[in-house]
């Protein structure tokens, strides 16, 4: 994920000097619009479909995919395209062989029902997700290769503008179509756009190979085979991290971080629905309005981390997200009020940015140079897990405690993170942890 500290960093007028950034800008779009519809947008369409609770929870579970991406991004690195896609180029050649699947995917999903065979729709939408995963590393590849290290920020904010406004598409603009068009026509609009992923492809210049390394003497080549070279790309990033002092409790505190806001943000299309909100209501709330706060929450957090610090920004940004969720408990007793909706879900989209930025600068700050790629996309890929996990056991927790008690525990369930902060911060001052 792009840093933010970088993004709002950006001058905007530099996103217009090169070709490249607009392509950046419509591959940010090409990854964004398939996520909401293995999401907020599913677990919508699935509530009105009447599935019960557990079912819709579960459904958290399909973004594994997105978190356990680094298993086979060293195929993707290392292999060749199939089906004679190399020829396009090394990252070319794998967009190109995952994006018309990827509108196949998105296609038979809009042409399910989940009234009738609902594990149809969850197994397309399962499809969606996979594929859109295997687009982001080929995507991420083909920005860190393109584009010179003093470029890699404005890349970055091309990136999360297509990305955040796809995701407003394929979130609220398809639950607002799906009044008038049905679902199964605005997802079909949804799949079409990805159908112009490999024109977009076709566009782009395939990055400059790099240099071969030198020729390896043939003891080497003899000695080092399948286990040496896994060991190095892979072993090696994670001993480097692993001896640092305090290294099991940053751990802790990567992988419980989302643990609230996943149990929270779950559930969020079943709990509009039974607070009575209508289509209209909740795209409203999750739209417009709910963008740009979380765009100011960027800001926001990454003005707080120059100005306090990386340290108390991790601990006052962690509070203020958890603070905000309590929105949830007075929504869940607020009778359907549409302005403690709207109010809710713009203040909570807004502290979400806050802690954000200040959580993924601190992630980049924990990389070593050396290993930087591999540590982080190890970092961010833990960093989700709880949201993939017990977030799928949300619908379970939510029915047996109902509305306000679920969103009470949610709030509480973001404490242990913010514990270990001050743990590892009172044991270890950040600077000795830190890769740099």
């Amino acid at each position: 994920m792009p840093n933010p500290i970088a993004l709002s960093a950006t001058p905007p007028a530099l996103l217009f000097a090169d070709r490249r950034l607009y392509l950046m800008f419509v591959f940010g779009m090409l990854s964004g619009l398939p996520l909401a519809l293995s999401g907020f947008t599913l677990r919508q369409w699935l509530t009105e479909a009447h599935l019960s609770l557990g079912l819709t929870g579960l459904t958290a579970n399909i973004g594994l995919s997105y978190t356990l991406k680094f298993l086979w991004a060293p195929v993707m690195d290392q292999a060749r395209a199939p089906l004679g896609l190399a020829r396009f180029g090394r990252r070319r050649g794998w967009l190109l062989a995952a994006q018309p699947p990827l509108a196949l995917a998105a296609l038979a999903m809009a042409l399910s029902d989940p009234a009738t065979a609902p594990l149809h729709t969850i197994a397309a939408a399962a499809l969606v997700a996979f594929l859109s995963a295997s687009q982001d590393i080929a995507i991420d590849a083909w920005r860190i290769e393109t584009f010179p290290v003093r470029l890699q920020g404005v890349a970055n904010a091309a990136y999360v503008w297509g990305y955040r406004l796809a995701m407003l598409l394929s979130g609220a603009g398809v639950i607002a179509l799906a009044g008038t068009l049905g679902w199964q026509g605005a997802l079909a609009l949804v799949a079409a756009a990805l159908a112009l992923g490999p024109l977009v492809t076709l566009l782009a210049p395939e990055p400059p190979a790099p240099e071969p390394p030198a020729p390896p003497r043939p003891a080497d080549v003899a000695s080092e085979g399948v286990r040496g070279r896994l060991a190095r790309a892979v072993v090696e990033p994670l001993r480097d991290f692993l001896r640092r002092p305090q290294a099991a409790a940053v751990l802790g505190y990567v992988a419980t971080f989302k643990l609230g806001e996943a149990m929270a943000g779950v559930m969020l299309a079943p709990f509009f629905h039974d607070l009575g909100f209508n289509r209209a209501a909740v795209a409203a709330a999750i739209g417009p309005f709910s963008l740009v706060a979380t765009i100011a929450g960027y800001a926001t957090g990454a003005a707080a981390v120059a100005r306090l610090g990386l340290p108390r920004s991790l601990i006052l940004t962690g509070f203020f997200q958890m603070a905000a969720m309590a929105g949830y408990v007075v929504l869940a007793l607020s009778a359907g009020n549409h302005a403690v909706l709207y109010g809710t879900v713009v203040l909570e989209a807004f502290a979400e940015g806050v802690a954000d930025a200040a959580f993924l600068a601190y992630l980049s700050g924990l990389c070593s140079p050396a290993h930087a790629a591999t540590q982080f996309a190890l970092l961010s890929s833990i960093a989700p897990l709880a949201l993939r996990t017990v977030g799928g056991l949300s619908g379970f927790i939510a029915a047996a405690l109902g509305w306000p008690v679920f969103y009470a525990v949610a709030m509480a369930a973001s404490l242990p993170a913010m514990l270990l902060m001050l743990h590892i911060l009172r044991r270890t001052p950040l600077k000795e942890f830190s890769a740099s």
